[in-house]
């Protein structure tokens, strides 16, 4: 099951669990679209795969399985230069 992060790795923007904005790679690593296309090149800073949209959980299913609470980011070079 995704663990739905609830923040861009690179610029901490929030990102909520039904959000269309959300990027992630094959490792469920999670950036917003806008990190994803200006600032990645389109490639995961960590393994170097593709994104592709997160996947939004049905309202009904989110109350038995929440999104994520914990915040991730990571010093990307990337993110650093903007």
């Amino acid at each position: 099951m995704l663990v739905l992060r609830p923040n861009c790795e690179c610029c901490d923007r929030d990102l909520a669990a039904d959000s269309p904005d959300a990027r992630i790679c094959s490792y469920e690593c999670t950036f917003c679209a806008d990190c994803v296309e200006t600032r990645l090149g389109g490639r995961c800073p960590n393994c170097g795969g593709d994104f592709v949209p997160r996947p939004i959980r049905p309202a009904h299913l989110l109350a038995k399985n929440p999104a994520s609470t914990e915040r991730v980011t990571k010093p990307h070079a990337a993110c650093a230069a903007a």
